[in-house]
């Protein structure tokens, strides 16, 4: 086993705490180092969204299949009904490559990967507050009331786990939050 496939770096956050654009920041600063997970997802693509590139878009009958099969890493149900786990195949077809995963997960997920392979780097991305996050969700232009609601509250929950992570980045100004991150991951590289 190389030592790449110790490590693996966990970017976790609320919905709309601005982890996928870290994760961009980070994939763009350190080509051919870092390689992105795709996860499982069981909701349906957003307009931007590509299936194999975003995320691998499958019917729930499927994930089940696959989490009584064992393929996943970790999955968790991140909102009812809807789906999402890392597969085991995803971290080896990176570490094949001699390269580090990078996974743009939910909270609890990135705990549980945290659990499994101790080594790896977790960053949690915080909002300033939840009144900017609740901004943030609604010029996204994609929640109805409830939904929104109910991200909040799924936010405030998750807010109480940040303490359980390596490192917590608050992303007041994302250029900001993209430097830390990318320092932190460096020095975690370099080890």
């Amino acid at each position: 086993m190389s030592p790449l496939q110790h490590k693996i770096i966990i970017i976790a956050a609320p919905s709309g705490a601005g982890k996928t654009s870290i994760v961009k920041h980070l994939l763009a600063a350190l080509p051919g180092q870092l390689n992105f997970s795709v996860s499982c997802a069981t909701r349906s693509p957003r307009p931007q969204e590509t299936h194999g590139v975003d995320y691998y878009f499958i019917s729930p009958a499927e994930f089940t299949q696959r989490i009584e099969a064992g393929e996943f890493a970790e999955w968790e149900m991140v909102y009812e009904g809807k789906y999402y786990g890392t597969l085991h195949s995803e971290l080896t077809r990176i570490w094949n490559q001699q390269q580090t995963p990078l996974l743009d997960i939910d909270v609890k997920g990135g705990l549980r990967i945290k659990q499994h392979y101790p080594d790896s780097l977790s960053l949690f991305i915080e909002p300033p507050s939840l009144d900017v996050l609740r901004d943030r969700l609604t010029a996204r232009g994609t929640e109805s009331a409830s939904s929104l609601q109910m991200r909040l509250d799924k936010a405030r929950e998750e807010c109480g786990y940040r303490d359980r992570f390596d490192h917590v980045i608050i992303n007041d100004q994302l250029t900001v939050a993209c430097q830390q991150a990318l320092a932190l991951v460096q020095d975690y590289l370099a080890k």
